[in-house]
Parts: structure tokens; sequence; C-alpha cells
């Protein structure tokens, strides 16, 4: 059990606990020391953020720490996860950190890790991260001699966009095609509209005024109505929504009909065997439709379930040596081009297949889903769900439901709440085992 890493870095509500200058000062010292490289000249962090207004709390706190472990930064201010990670090998650092809480609220705040290779840490690092961090602070300290300097760039975003368009051909145009994007107020805000207008596309752009108070409020991929209508309202071709650190994307159709990422997941994967660029199979996870994995076994493709979160659905990736895996929430890794999720890299990907004319109705819609409902129950603790009223009353629903459809019970990674997914085509008994288990885990 990790004391501080959750499913995708650290995350938690603002000066309250783990996030605050304190801990972060600590969070970077332990990084740095930990990702110190003797056989370097120069020992290199690189930082990004998205737009809350935290960051300006926070982001000192990790640097002086960095820099009292004897790392040289680099800040770029809002740059989206993934940039940060090809940022973080094309710079050849020791590490890179993203402060972000991705789709959460603006209150909450955290970090996100990633190794000289641009990877998110396994949880082997991640605990020995941790041993550093509740170690004593004065044995880590670098002599004043051996402190690290601190450098701003603004070009982390254009840097980024050359990374992306670099993974597809020169002529690539997105001329005749109208585009809604919302950026959920978030790090994708500068980099998106700027990426799909040099394409050439009319881009209608939404969630694009962050004031560090309003990120995933109302907009982005956890309010995907937002792009909903404003497709039908200007007539686009389809919509785009990306969350706080431009990490996942959900998608709209022309007709306002929603996409998310297990419909993005089979027409990838469909494509790129067409295409025999898919290597393996795909990966997916616990939440993952089950239409979709029928879906692969009828084309004969590969279908295996990590556990919920990009990180380990990329860790699996690496096992299986697979090139695309994803989550229905938009987390989806394009293996060939990505070590982590990218909502504007997997936009691209997509916009590529209608270059040619083709309806996103079309294109993205390519397996009838299960019905699915997923409902969060906030709870004061997660541990609940060990509880054995709770185990009880899941082995009684999973026995009701058989061979009808499934559910899965489990505690967010990133907030005080347990999910429960049921899967069935029967409404009654969908709503019958709801009601139970949220009976007692209230």
């Amino acid at each position: 059990m990790k004391k501080y890493f959750g499913t995708d870095g650290i995350r938690g509500t603002v000066n309250i606990g783990n996030i605050d200058g304190e801990k972060f000062f600590k969070f970077g010292l332990a990084a740095g020391t930990y990702f110190k490289n003797l056989k370097k000249v120069k020992q290199l962090a690189i930082i990004a953020k998205d737009t809350r207004l935290s960051g300006y709390t926070l982001e000192p706190a990790i640097v002086s720490g960095l820099t009292s472990a004897g790392m040289q930064v680099i800040t770029f201010g809002p740059l989206p996860t993934n940039g940060l990670a090809m940022l973080t090998k094309k710079m050849k650092a020791n590490l890179g950190i993203m402060i972000t809480a991705s789709h959460n609220p603006f209150y909450d705040n955290g970090l996100k890790l990633f190794g000289p290779d641009g990877m998110k840490l396994s949880d082997k690092i991640e605990k020995k991260i941790e041993r550093i961090i509740d170690s004593k602070t004065s044995i880590h300290l670098s002599k004043p001699d051996y402190l690290g300097r601190v450098k701003r760039l603004e070009n982390g975003n254009e840097q980024y966009l050359e990374i992306l368009k670099s993974n597809f051909p020169k002529n690539f145009s997105l001329n005749g095609i109208k585009i809604v994007l919302d950026c959920a107020n978030g790090a994708g805000y500068k980099a998106g509209p700027k990426l799909f207008k040099s394409l050439g596309a009319k881009v209608v752009v939404i969630g694009a005024n962050p004031n560090g108070l309003n990120i995933n409020l109302n907009c982005g991929s956890t309010y995907p109505s937002k792009i909903q209508s404003a497709v039908k309202k200007y007539k686009a071709d389809i919509g785009i929504a990306l969350d706080g650190d431009g990490d996942r994307v959900i998608m709209c159709d022309e007709k306002g009909k929603m996409i998310d990422g297990d419909q993005i997941i089979a027409m990838l994967g469909q494509r790129w065997k067409r295409k025999k660029i898919l290597r393996g199979g795909i990966i997916g996870t616990l939440m993952s439709n089950y239409g979709l994995n029928q879906f692969f076994k009828k084309q004969n493709i590969k279908f295996l379930r990590s556990n919920v979160g990009d990180r380990y659905v990329k860790e699996m990736m690496h096992k299986y040596k697979f090139n695309l895996g994803g989550e229905q929430s938009g987390h989806i890794i394009l293996g060939k081009f990505a070590t982590t999720g990218d909502g504007l890299l997997v936009a691209l990907e997509v916009l590529f297949s209608l270059r040619k004319g083709y309806k996103a109705s079309k294109v993205l819609r390519v397996f009838k889903p299960v019905p699915q409902k997923l409902i969060n129950v906030k709870v004061r603790d997660k541990t609940i769900i060990n509880k054995p009223k709770v185990k009880k009353a899941i082995f009684i629903v999973n026995k009701i439901i058989k061979s009808q459809g499934r559910v899965l019970v489990r505690p967010s990674g990133t907030e005080p709440k347990v999910r429960i997914m049921v899967e069935t085509s029967n409404q009654n008994l969908m709503k019958k085992c709801i009601n139970s288990l949220i009976k007692v885990i209230k």
C-alpha cells in the first residue's frame, strides 16, 4: 500500500493533507534525490502545470525542493501532460513533473512524475520515492555551491506541437473541416486551438479562458453536453473535448452524439489492423464496455483488461508489446507515438481518418455498447468496500446478474468516492443491483 501516490500520481485538496507548500518541497527534494544521475554533467528537471490558481503556490515549493537536491530546473507554464512527457525525453531530462489534478475541480491539485524515458513511474519506484519523502530532510540537501538554478522557457507548447505534427505526413491538411474544441479551461487552452488552426481547420473554441478557478467547470471531457450542443449550433463536423491536463479526449459526431474512449479505441483498433500498424492486440480496463470486448472478438483482435488508470494500461502494453490501449474515460495511449494519454494526438489520429470527407458518425460508431451505468458514491473512507456487509452485497449482486451482465465496485484512485458500474441490457436488473449496492456503501 502506497502512502502518497494513488492511481495517477499524487492528488488531493489544496492546503489539506499532502497538497501544500511544505509537502511539495519534500516531494521535489525526494524526486530530485531519486533521479540524480551522477554520470550526467547536468542534472535537469522540467516542470509544467495546468491552469489552477494553486499552481502559483505549489510550483515554487516543488522547484525549491528540486534545486535543494541539486537539480537544474526548467519551467514551461501551462502545457498538456503528454507535452511534458515528450519534452522530458527530448531534452534528456532526469525527470519531468506535471502539476495537475487532471479532471478534478479547481480546489484539488497534485502532480504526475515522469522518468527520463518519458514514462510514468512504476509502483516500485513510487514506493522508493515515498521512503525518501519520509526520511530526514537534511541528509538530502545539497551543499550551497551545488544548488540548482531555475529557468523559464516560453516555447514548450511550440516544441510539443512540432513533435505531434512530425508523426503525420507533411501534406496533412484539415481544410474544409469544422471543429468545436473544448479545452476545459485547462492546460491545452493554448496548444489545442493553435494545432488545429495551423492545419487549416475552422475551429470554434470554447473553454479557453482560464481564470484559475474554472478548470473543468461545466466544460471539458467530463461535461460533453457543451460540445454536443455547440456542434449542432455551428454545424460542425466533429466536437473534441479535452480534460484539465489534456491527456483525455471525448468526442461527438456531426449529429451531436457522444463518442467515448471505447468507441475511439474500437475505430483505431480496426483501422490500425487494416493498415497493418496494430501490434499484438489492445489493452482496455476493467471499465471498458463489454460490447467493445465482443467487437474485438469478431475482428479477431486480442483484447486484455488492466486495472483502471492509464499508467496500468501502459504497463500492460509494455508487458505484452501491444501498441494501442486506453480507457472509456478518454485516456488513450498510441504506443507508436506516445508514452501516456494525449487528447490532441488522439484527436489528430481520428481527424486523419476524416480528412477525405468521411462523416464522424460513420467512422466513429463501430460497435453497439451494452448499456452501462456508472454511479459515484461519496464516502469518508474508501476501504468501506472491504467490509463484510459490502463484500456480501457485491457477491449477491454478482449472483443475481450472472450471465446477463457484470458488476464492478472499486474505490476511486483520485477522489473520496466508490465507483459502482453495472452493465446489462436488463434495465430493471440494473436498477436493482445499483440500489442494493448504494444502500450498503452510503
